[in-house]
């Protein structure tokens, strides 16, 4: 991991931190693919909430680190938002779409990483 990435890392973190994200979960995907290194998973408990978190995300990568999202997906009914920053991408969700798909399942094989 680059000094750049810890530090948009750390930043889209304080950001899901900051929009009262639950339980976020960085994930490890170097060398299980080649779509993203990281996986970053967080949920929150209504449509607005997840709203939110992925506008703190966005704009604390724009203004914090100069980074803006390739693709994103999802912003219309907010049950699953994608944001596709390269290095890694964000998937947040409403709680119980979070449970149904499981991605921290399905990827059990990569590793958790805390900042």
């Amino acid at each position: 991991m680059t000094t750049d990435e810890r530090r948009a890392l750390a930043a889209a973190l304080q950001a899901l931190a900051d929009a009262k994200a639950e339980d976020p979960v960085l994930l490890d995907l170097t060398g299980l693919t080649t779509m993203t290194d990281y996986f970053l998973v967080a949920h929150g408990t209504n449509a607005r909430q997840v709203h939110a978190m992925s506008r703190r995300v966005e704009e604390a990568l724009r203004e914090g680190c100069g980074l803006k999202p390739h693709h994103v997906e999802g912003a219309g009914p907010s049950q699953w938002i994608l944001m596709d920053y390269g290095f890694v991408i964000l998937h947040l969700f409403l709680e119980e779409k979070r449970g149904y798909y499981n991605l921290e399942r399905i990827w059990m094989d990569a590793p958790r990483v805390t900042l």
